[in-house]
């Protein structure tokens, strides 16, 4: 119920008196209302009412834009038809616009996908065409003239709290359509190329608006084609006699429409490089999502991988290059009258090949027309191209992986280099474990990890693309997890063992790992001339190592909330898994970014220790490395001492 709420008492009674005073002297007899006499309230801006949602509602009623409207004639009673007296009823009937309009009302019974009375799930007449202000469509000022007419429609379509809960499928119809051709003024007029109705109405009214999911749409998907051919004529003739249009005529879904090319709200022009048809974008944007799935292909019996032999075509790739001049699917087999080669119409028949190409090839022979274009090799090879092909396989082959078994003999001779002469003792067997398996089972977690997160690239199809494949990752993964925490407690009871505490009192951060941090940045700048003297662990091994402890705490804390993902949903507050697998993500790239930075160059890019330092699988490092590297360590003193003198010469 709508509660008038009259601004202004002391002004009401003064209207009322005067009004009931004009009426005693028989100043105003006839009509019963006039006008005037309404615009003696309503005239005053600060007049307003409340209706049932407690919003305010102006009841200001312009006096000048009701002169210009198309009812300025009109009495106020003709609409308001419950208005006998003044003062008249707090509450009046709904203003009732069939009355006059009867044939409109009879044909406004939907709108989008609701059918009911207007003004609850329907738009009700004014919000389209106004209250008090209505003019007449041809009226540039009109709410339904072609120019106003997406501001219009946006009142309502780009309203989230409208789309959201009413499931319309577009947000933003009327931003999309601003950047379209369709709303470009055509030459010196003031309106738009197409405007909602143009396209939107049915049977030539824009009092029916349907949804497509009904027939009698002109939006509904075997209706597109006539409706855009309201404007464009020609192009429809040219596709209803295409293969397209064929397949739409006999009710075939899954054929494209004019929509499924060119889009529908923001309809760009082909010369526009957003365009989906764009020269660079048609062949692979366009008509690959099509002509490259393979039911579709099944289907209609077309052969399978034409678009990828053509992206490797000579055309392919300039295209992709960016080349708009080069030939794309429409250069050959036309945008709209496209037809199968066994057409003698088609522009890719057998006859008619050599007068395609002639259009950016104007001096093709006709034995040249007759290469196929779609062939896996993409670019024709003749019998000497072929030749050259295979004399440079060959040399590849044998030039480089005469290559690769040099280096890898080098390398293999470097590396046992490594392990001779006289050796210190880096871990004992029992942290050479520990750390192999701490080395293993990371790599397989942030393999198998990444590729759940990942799952689309090319090499996570690779590993886990066959059949139950990403379900053998899960199982990989959370075996791996295991191993990786089994791992983490050994570490900890080591720690309670007298090598173990050893190894946890040299390990803690010093006040010296700051100062010579700054010490290695002086050296390394040039500021300083010798380097500073590492103990048994420098400040590199103690800020990887504590890094990975807390790394191992978090992925494994995560981890477990993650594994039993519906218990952390019931015990703590709802959004507390999305949090944990954001942490757990990023902690993961933190970790092996860290690994593949810090400590790669550390022990393998280091150019001192390159090609690495072979700890990491034998526990020992050739002493003389070990000096470089730590040379304050009291260890080496004592190996010094024991040592016997070098014998005189």
């Amino acid at each position: 119920m709508v509660r008038s709420q009259v601004t202004g008492a002391l002004v009401g009674k003064f209207r009322i008196s005067i009004i009931g005073i004009l009426i005693a002297v028989g100043a105003f007899a006839a009509p019963a209302c006039s006008q005037s006499q309404c615009l003696m309230c309503h005239g005053d801006k600060s007049l307003t009412t409340t209706d049932s949602l407690g919003d305010t509602v102006s009841l200001y009623v312009d006096s000048a834009l009701l002169a210009q409207s198309v009812h300025g004639g009109f009495a106020c009673q003709d609409c308001h038809v419950g208005i006998t007296d003044i003062p008249h009823a707090e509450h009046l009937p709904p203003v009732d616009c069939g009355g006059c309009h009867s044939d409109v009302a009879e044909v406004y019974k939907r709108h989008g996908y609701y059918e009911e009375s207007p003004g609850h799930l329907m738009p009700d007449c004014h919000n389209c065409h106004g209250t008090h202000d209505i003019l007449a469509p041809s009226d540039k000022n009109s709410m339904v003239n072609p120019v106003n007419l997406p501001h219009t429609c946006g009142h309502c379509h780009e309203d989230s709290s409208i789309v959201g809960k009413y499931h319309i499928p577009m947000i933003t119809p009327v931003e999309m359509f601003e950047t379209s051709v369709h709303s470009r003024l055509v030459g010196d007029s003031s309106r738009p190329a197409a405007s909602c109705i143009d396209c939107h109405s049915v049977e030539g009214t824009a009092h029916m608006i349907w949804a497509p999911i009904f027939p009698q749409s002109s939006i509904y998907h075997f209706n597109i084609p006539k409706t855009c051919g309201r404007c464009h004529n020609e192009i429809q003739k040219r596709y209803e006699q295409g293969v397209h249009g064929q397949a739409a005529a006999k009710g075939e879904d899954d054929t494209p429409v004019c929509t499924n090319c060119h889009s529908d709200h923001q309809i760009l022009p082909v010369t526009d490089p957003r365009s989906p048809v764009s020269p660079t974008k048609v062949s692979m944007t366009t008509c690959a999502p099509c002509h490259e799935n393979r039911m579709l292909n099944v289907k209609y019996g077309l052969p399978t991988g034409v678009m990828q032999s053509w992206l490797h075509s000579y055309h392919g790739l300039k295209s992709t290059d960016g080349d708009p001049q080069v030939a794309n699917c429409s250069s050959c087999h036309r945008a709209h009258l496209i037809l199968p080669q066994t057409d003698s119409l088609s522009s890719v028949a057998p006859a008619n090949v050599r007068k395609t190409c002639a259009r950016c090839h104007p001096s093709i022979t006709a034995e040249l027309a007759e290469i196929p274009i779609h062939k896996t090799s993409g670019i024709f090879l003749n019998v000497t191209a072929k030749t050259f092909r295979s004399i440079y396989i060959v040399a590849i082959l044998i030039i480089i992986g005469a290559m690769l078994v040099h280096w890898i003999i080098d390398l293999t001779k470097r590396i046992r280099m490594l392990n001779h002469g006289k050796q210190v003792v880096r871990m004992q067997r029992n942290e050479l474990w520990q750390h192999t398996l701490l080395m293993v089972t990371f790599t397989v977690l942030a393999v198998t990890g990444f590729a759940f997160h990942h799952s689309g690239a090319w090499w996570a199809k690779t590993l886990f693309g066959w059949p139950g494949g990403f379900m053998v990752r899960r199982i990989i993964h959370r075996v791996a997890a295991g191993l990786f925490v089994l791992t983490a407690f050994w570490h900890v009871f080591y720690l309670l063992q007298m090598r173990g505490k050893q190894f946890m009192k040299d390990m803690l951060p010093r006040p010296k790992d700051f100062i010579q941090f700054f010490h290695t940045m002086a050296y390394d700048l040039g500021l300083r001339k010798e380097p500073p003297r590492f103990g048994r662990f420098s400040y590199i091994e103690k800020a990887e190592y504590w890094a990975l402890v807390w790394g191992t705490a978090v992925m494994t804390l995560t981890g477990f909330f993650l594994w039993f993902g519906h218990i952390t949903e019931d015990t703590l507050h709802i959004g507390a898994l999305g949090v944990m697998l954001v942490v757990h993500y990023y902690e993961a790239i933190l970790a092996s970014l860290a690994i593949l930075i810090w400590h790669f160059y550390s022990t393998i890019f280091n150019p001192p220790i390159y090609p690495n330092n072979p700890s990491w699988y034998t526990g020992k490092m050739p002493i003389q490395m070990y000096r470089d590297e730590h040379p304050d360590d009291p260890m080496l003193k004592k190996m010094d001492s024991k040592e016997p003198p070098a014998p005189e010469a």
